[in-house]
């Protein structure tokens, strides 16, 4: 985008930005990345050096709450407006999307979105499209041009739906000039548009808009909008209920993961609870969203479990499978329905969105982000829904309209410019002991290459310090663990599968280490590394591969053995038995779990001294005085006994865990691989 140097160019992009933030920090406004705004202005053409017209608005994709510069698409207002006159009617509007690249500032900034052509045209300075509840509840009431009147007066104008694009612009730009006493116009089954002269009138209106429909339905609305309390479908108690959504989880993602893996999240707002305890949740659950930007997320309406709050895990996991192949022919039989020949091909028949009484909600997406958004989107929803049913009823978009959007070519070609994902994308992944060290750079790797992570340490607060410095929630989240107390483990897991709706990679990683010679060895000694190591693996395995079975995709469980696990050396019977023992477990896993698709390889790594937890621990101190070096000098010891000269760094050790958890893997199992430098003395026979 041409660099603004006018000052009213500063001013107008300035003030835009700063509305924009505002209004898009408060969800009460808009859902994330939803609505835009814009503002006109004039500024320097650096060709002629004449003042200009342009328009600034947020670019597709965007989101006011972080909006910047950046963010923005810069467009010639005259060009824009000229549109209207090769305008080829409704039924080609969606050509003038390409059009409007003739009518770009310089660069033009970021890729203008499908509603430029309502800021171009209507004729005001600053102009606001946003996606409130209580906005969207009277636009998607069955009275709601009646509602508009009674609620506004003559200051808002009902617009009936249209899909967005070139022809709601035109019909909007009409209706304001024919309205001039008009601030801004509700759109049926949609949102609100609100414009001003100055930036602050603009956000003023859209306020006043927001807030008369919020205080309307607050003194209208009937006492129970969704009906009375169903019996047996109240919310379970909070231990209870998060119980149960952690035991469901894993069939739930392997449901919504059918055509393709999917990242989960999980919600137990009492919003959502309160809706699903009430009798009229079937009715409004089928009838499906209704604003573009909700049901792009949700898909067109959830998967809802008709069981009460306190059927049995069993009961409920044979009802969802049934209920799924019920969503899926559904699905199927709307895509069929409405699909014309060059319609694109149907995206996937699984929903996004999960329902299931007394415990909450699991959404789904292609990263945590993706399904958290959509969980937010539909809590949107559930209060739109609460708001037209309290002063009306709910009465959503016609499917056909719905279908047009989610099948609409320009939604196609967003999803096409979309980057490719990452390798490990979708991917859950469980690394203990990655506070610190080699579990640490593990963590880190996976994160790297698209995972969402579980940071899961005895150390509580270094475990969501790591987190923190990796990603934060919607990439990685820290748990306490102790790995030799099995209830921590389930505990920790439990968090695992509610953080992210799944897993799927297990690195068995958590250790320590003693250097003792045998007659120094104690029994507490012997126990202690048997306990963290060889015990800790086996209950975190065990708990992990419940969870990957019942899911049905597969996965990858990873131990960080040792080169000791298959080199004999002196002062450290303890700590080597443990490792051996940790890689038979390889070995038993791999046989046991192929069967389910599940993947169980081991890294034998050696002389990982700089950043490692054991060696700072007082291992590098002891090693060190068997060797006859000093402490600062093991890891360049280490190296010069290698065949490669080379010091083995957690970056060496997490590289590997990587590789093996890629499809350049996927016919691997039951190896051990060693990242050592070259040990000869440890290869594997």
């Amino acid at each position: 985008m041409h660099t603004i140097t006018d000052s009213p160019a500063q001013t107008a992009v300035a003030d835009l930005i700063a509305r924009s933030n505002r209004l898009g920090s408060d969800p009460r406004n808009t859902n994330y990345a939803g609505g835009n705004t814009s503002a006109k202005g004039t500024a320097t053409d650096p060709v002629t050096g004449e003042d200009v017209e342009l328009l600034w608005v947020k670019g597709s994709g965007g989101d006011l709450g972080t909006l910047t510069e950046k963010g923005l698409a810069a467009l010639r207002l005259d060009r824009l407006r000229a549109l209207a006159d090769v305008y080829p009617g409704v039924e080609r509007e969606d050509e003038m999307v390409g059009a409007l690249d003739y009518c770009l500032h310089g660069r033009g900034g970021a890729a203008p979105s499908i509603d430029t052509a309502m800021h171009g045209l209507v004729g005001a300075a600053h102009v606001d499209h946003l996606h409130p509840d209580s906005g969207i509840a009277i636009a998607t009431a069955a009275d709601g041009e009646q509602l508009t009147s009674e609620v506004f007066g003559g200051k808002v104008v009902w617009v009936p739906w249209r899909r967005p694009g070139f022809q709601l612009g035109l019909d909007i730009a009409a209706i304001k000039d024919a309205n001039p006493q008009a601030v801004g116009c509700i759109l049926g089954g949609h949102g609100i548009t609100a414009w001003g002269e100055t930036s602050e009138e603009a956000e003023a209106n859209s306020l006043w808009i927001i807030a008369a429909a919020e205080r309307y339905i607050a003194e209208n609305s009937k006492a129970e909008p969704f009906g009375p309390v169903l019996p047996g479908y109240e919310a379970l108690p909070e231990a209870e209920r998060r119980a149960k959504a952690a035991a469901l989880t894993p069939t739930i993602r392997s449901l919504a993961s059918h055509d393709r893996p999917q990242v989960g999240h999980f919600t137990d707002d009492p919003r959502v609870l309160d809706f699903l305890a009430a009798a009229e949740h079937p009715r409004l659950a089928a009838l499906g969203t209704s604003c573009p930007d909700h049901f792009l997320r949700t898909k067109v309406k959830p998967l809802v479990l008709d069981l009460p709050a306190d059927a049995s895990v069993e009961d409920s996991v044979a009802r969802l499978k049934e209920l799924h192949a019920a969503y899926r022919a559904d699905y199927q039989t709307y895509y069929d329905r409405h699909a014309v020949p060059d319609s694109p091909a149907i995206r996937g028949a699984d929903p996004a969105i999960v329902l299931v009484p007394g415990v909450g909600m699991f959404s789904f997406g292609k990263d945590k982000q993706t399904a958290r958004v959509a969980g937010e989107f539909y809590l949107n929803a559930v209060n739109v829904m609460r708001g037209a049913e309290g002063v009306s009823s709910y009465a959503p978009i016609d499917e056909a309209e719905k279908f047009r959007i989610e099948y609409w070519a320009l939604e196609e070609a967003k999803l096409k410019r979309m980057p490719a994902p990452k390798p490990l994308a979708t991917r859950i992944a469980l690394v203990t002991g990655a506070a610190s060290g080699i579990g640490k750079a593990i963590a880190t790797r996976l994160a790297a290459e698209g995972a969402c992570v579980v940071i899961a340490d005895l150390d509580a607060e270094k475990a969501r310090a790591a987190a923190a410095e990796i990603g934060g929630p919607d990439v990685a989240v820290g748990v306490a663990v102790n790995v030799a107390d099995e209830a921590a483990v389930q505990a920790a897991i439990q968090k695992s599968l509610l953080a992210f709706g799944g897993l799927d990679l297990v690195v068995n990683n958590a250790g320590l280490s003693l250097s003792k010679p045998l007659l120094e060895t104690t029994e507490k000694d012997w126990d202690l590394q048997h306990d963290v190591m060889a015990k800790g693996s086996f209950l975190v395995s065990k708990n992990a591969a419940r969870v990957l079975i019942d899911q049905g995709l597969g996965g990858d469980i990873v131990y960080i053995s040792s080169k000791n696990s298959i080199f004999a050396g002196p002062n450290n019977i303890a700590y080597s038995a443990t490792k051996a023992d940790q890689a038979h477990q390889v070995r038993l896993l791999a046989a046991e779990l192929g069967e389910h698709g599940i993947k169980v390889n081991g890294i034998n790594p050696d002389g990982v001294v700089r950043g490692s937890g054991i060696f700072a621990g007082g291992w590098g101190a002891k090693r060190a005085a068997v060797y006859g070096v000093r402490e600062e000098e093991l890891g360049q010891y280490y190296a010069q006994r290698t065949l490669l000269k080379r010091e083995v760094l957690p970056e060496n050790v997490a590289n590997a865990v990587f590789a093996l958890c890629t499809s350049d893997f996927s016919h691997t199992t039951g190896l051990h691989v060693p990242v050592d430098a070259g040990v000869a003395a440890a290869f594997l026979r």
